[in-house]
């Protein structure tokens, strides 16, 4: 299945693309978009296509916050229909778990995990397209629209604690400290915001259950018909990709997050010609350049990342699949 997300994703494109005086037009052509597919916000594109756009984009203005400044214009409004039903509930908890419930109608490439310990909560997010290139401008983008998401919620109240991306920081980061006005860390282990459970259990001012549950009841057709168009594959390769980070990436908990128990999971598998193992296996294999491309991982925490509790098992892993030692792919990657 071919990841999709609304044209919603790309709203202000065209007005952030002219203010860094690129022509958005020949670029949307190079990566396959129309523009006039950018006038409806319902319509559906290729995740890779706009990823693509993004990067290009970014490149091609020497912008290295692109994506983040996309994110900047976004509005609780441009969830569509969607809003209707993150906009009246009663805490930032239960829309942030609404958002988790339907992300595929919002992007398809969409992954997000709340974890909570001892009072301090992380939200994971992740896009995870067709491609198993790393994308900087899509993840900022998602990271800055769910953060934008929260402090239009809470009226402006929000106050996380700091902001994680895995990828490296930019020269210039007056862009990242106006739009999210907290500590932040690049070269993290996942990309996300964190903040404090009572922040996380803040009253939404707008909440009205009334209003929510008709907007559940609006929404239900598109939402079922959006389900039955997503891949379980691909879904669950999704979950994979969030939880193996974390330590979690067990077929029991990946079954957990789906609502199924392990032998449903493992029939539905067998029923697309795959098994839990080779899933696993292909998001190790993603995961395990985006670390070792980055220098501030050693090869004992890359090998813990990926599930490994012996560096010399990660090795063999490694060699079995690339050919070549860590070591010595870290080392011949090292100027790339």
């Amino acid at each position: 299945m071919v990841p999709l997300a609304h044209t919603a994703v790309l709203k202000n494109y065209m007005d952030i693309s002219q203010q860094l005086n690129l022509n958005p037009y020949h670029l949307l052509s190079d990566a396959g978009i129309y523009p006039a597919q950018l006038q409806d916000c319902k319509q559906r594109i290729s995740v890779d296509k706009a990823i693509y756009l993004l990067e290009l984009s970014a490149l091609n203005s020497h912008c290295d916050t692109f994506g983040l400044l996309m994110a900047e214009q976004r509005q609780l409004a441009d969830f569509g229909e969607l809003s209707l039903l993150l906009s009246y509930q009663h805490t930032l908890r239960e829309a942030l778990q609404t958002i988790v419930r339907y992300r595929n109608v919002i992007n398809s490439a969409l992954e997000m995990h709340i974890e909570e310990i001892d009072g301090t909560v992380i939200i994971r997010v992740e896009v995870i397209a067709g491609s198993t290139h790393y994308s900087r401008q899509a993840i900022e983008l998602a990271v800055g629209i769910t953060h934008r998401f929260c402090a239009a919620l809470l009226s402006q109240k929000w106050r996380p604690l700091a902001v994680h991306f895995t990828h490296e920081a930019p020269l210039d980061l007056s862009v990242h400290q106006r739009i999210f006005g907290c500590a932040f860390e690049f070269g993290s282990e996942f990309n996300g915001i964190v903040c404090t459970t009572a922040e996380l259990d803040k009253a939404n001012p707008h909440a009205d259950k009334a209003m929510a549950n008709h907007a559940q009841r609006y929404l239900a057709i598109d939402i079922l018909q959006n389900e039955n168009e997503s891949s379980i594959i691909f879904d669950i390769r999704k979950s994979i990709y969030l939880l193996l980070p974390m330590g979690r990436a067990t077929i029991d908990q990946v079954a957990i997050t789906h609502g199924v128990n392990v032998r449903t999971l493992q029939r539905r598998l067998e029923a697309a010609q795959t098994s839990f193992s080779i899933l696993i296996n292909d998001v190790r294999k993603t995961l395990v350049i985006r670390y070792l491309k980055n220098a501030n991982y050693s090869l004992g925490q890359v090998s813990d990342i990926l599930g490994y509790s012996m560096p010399s098992s990660f090795t063999r892993w490694f060699i079995s699949q690339f050919g070549i030692s860590p070591t010595a792919w870290r080392h011949n990657h090292s100027n790339a």
